[in-house]
């Protein structure tokens, strides 16, 4: 256990911390990343497309599930939605190891500084943390290892859930209806912007994010679409008032057996209502 004089505390910021015991956040990628002289190209998995959506009761978040590598498909049933903490989550496309690695880090600098401080950090300030990370990630993504999040988050001081959107550089974008990053997002996001209304309800949210994904995944190699042979569906999850919440493989399936009921009369997608969403899933 390090022990700090007075003046020389590292404070609240857990990656502070890292930085003064020599544990620098993502150094290894540093290591085995394309520089001049070094090893060259390495192997690397890429995550795809994500998406949130804010709705009356909060903001939904949703992933694809296949990860490739090139040409190749590397994973089909990665998963890109992580809760950051009680009443936030990050979803990741990038570079799948340093994104998984900045989310795990991200998720102690939470935890590391509710406990320090004794309160959570604020929605905005768990924003701008990890807009900094991002910063320092920098020279990473320059050499091929491009990560970009997006943050979602209920705050509670005025009920509304709100979306952040990154870029490589660490600028960060308060987006405010919904938000998407990854190869399939140009697809995915003229889905939700068709379909979003001010007043859409959690599940009416989940039902728009299954079809952005679906449409997403039809256009785009890289992303995934629901597999009921082997059962994998994407991520869903909700943020609300009584926090995170993931929906469980049969909920997703059941979402998605409404979108499919949708397809196959001719239709496109829609609202729950239109798809007739099951009660479990509303």
């Amino acid at each position: 256990m390090p022990f700090f004089a007075p003046g020389d505390d590292p404070g609240a910021s857990f990656t502070e911390l890292l930085r003064r015991t020599g544990g620098e956040p993502f150094a290894e990628f540093a290591r085995a990343s394309v520089a001049e002289g070094g090893v060259g190209p390495i192997e690397r998995s890429h995550a795809t497309t994500v998406l949130a959506v804010r709705s009356a009761e909060g903001v939904v978040v949703a992933g694809d599930r296949r990860a490739t590598s090139g040409h190749l498909i590397s994973h089909r049933d990665m998963r890109k939605v992580f809760p950051a903490d009680s009443f936030s989550a990050v979803a990741i496309a990038g570079a799948a190891g340093p994104a998984v690695q900045m989310v795990r880090i991200f998720q102690l600098q939470l935890e590391y500084y509710e406990k320090i401080e004794g309160r959570p950090l604020s929605l905005e300030g768990k924003a701008n943390q990890l807009a900094e990370m991002l910063r320092a990630h920098l020279p990473q993504a320059m050499r091929g290892l491009p990560v970009v999040p997006i943050f979602a988050g209920f705050e509670s001081s005025d009920g509304r859930g709100r979306l952040f959107q990154y870029d490589v550089t660490g600028g960060r974008y308060e987006e405010q209806d919904y938000a998407t990053a990854g190869s399939g997002s140009l697809h995915a996001g003229t889905v939700l912007k068709l379909g979003f209304r001010d007043d859409l309800s959690e599940p009416d949210a989940l039902a728009l994010s299954v079809q952005a994904l679906w449409h997403a995944a039809d256009e785009d190699s890289a992303t995934g679409g629901p597999d009921p042979v082997r059962g994998i569906y994407p991520v869903l999850a909700s943020i609300g008032s009584d926090g995170f919440r993931q929906l469980s493989d049969d909920e997703s399936a059941e979402v998605f057996a409404a979108l499919q009921a949708s397809l196959a009369s001719g239709g496109n997608g829609g609202s729950t209502a239109r798809l007739g969403l099951p009660e479990a899933a509303r």
